[in-house]
């Protein structure tokens, strides 16, 4: 293999990287607070809304039911907007984010929603408010799930990524496209391939062992 295509994929690991890590970040700062809304005001719970339930529950399955390959192509004005062009790493990082916070939002609502509704009753009744229940009850019990549920959301961000560079997103996506595909370079797709499957796998790791320690806790 060329040292350039070897600079080339570092690149791509880099770019990937930065996608990854941006929309993460933005999702898990976003969708958290979501799916704890979805259930904090859903019949029943501490919040109760339907209003303000059904509002965002729509809006989520709306998102979540639009392909990504679709959604990418479709928020192009929005991403020039955003990110002041439709190409590039920059710009990858808009739909990717777009599609995060639903997906989390849905994994976090069903990890809280899992929190045995005792708990939260007993806190009640000792007089704690309804935010107190949430960062003293919801949130502890669920956290393992939820490191779980961004573990899942991060190998999925993986794959959208290089979903990405089929529209020049960047990534290593983009270099399997470019320089495997197109150019019938067999050696550069199964160079990125393997560097996705030890990402994954390094990640999916990670996530249980942190998972595992803060279960024991």
């Amino acid at each position: 293999m060329f040292p350039e295509i070897i600079k080339l994929l570092f690149q791509g690991i880099e770019e990937t990287a930065i996608m990854v890590a941006v929309s993460t970040c933005i999702a898990t700062a976003v969708g958290i607070p979501l799916g704890i809304t979805l259930v904090a005001t859903s019949r029943g719970h501490i919040l109760e809304n339907a209003f303000i339930n059904r509002v965002l529950g729509t809006v989520i399955n709306i998102i979540r039911s639009i392909p990504f390959i679709i959604l990418m192509v479709a928020i192009i004005p929005f991403t020039r907007i955003v990110a002041g062009t439709s190409i590039g790493t920059t710009a990858a990082c808009v739909p990717l984010t777009i599609v995060a916070i639903p997906f989390l939002s849905r994994l976090v609502e069903t990890s809280v929603r899992d929190v045995d509704y005792g708990l939260v009753e007993a806190a009640q009744s000792m007089g704690a408010s309804p935010l107190q229940i949430i960062y003293k009850v919801l949130l502890p019990e669920a956290l393992p799930t939820l490191i779980n549920n961004i573990t899942v959301l991060v190998v999925n961000l993986i794959g959208s990524s290089a979903m990405a560079g089929a529209i020049g997103g960047g990534g290593l996506g983009d270099i399997a496209i470019r320089y495997g595909y197109q150019r019938f370079r067999a050696d550069v797709m199964l160079a990125t391939i393997v560097i996705l499957i030890i990402g994954v796998n390094l990640i999916q790791a990670c996530g249980d062992f942190l998972s595992h320690k803060t279960n024991k806790k």
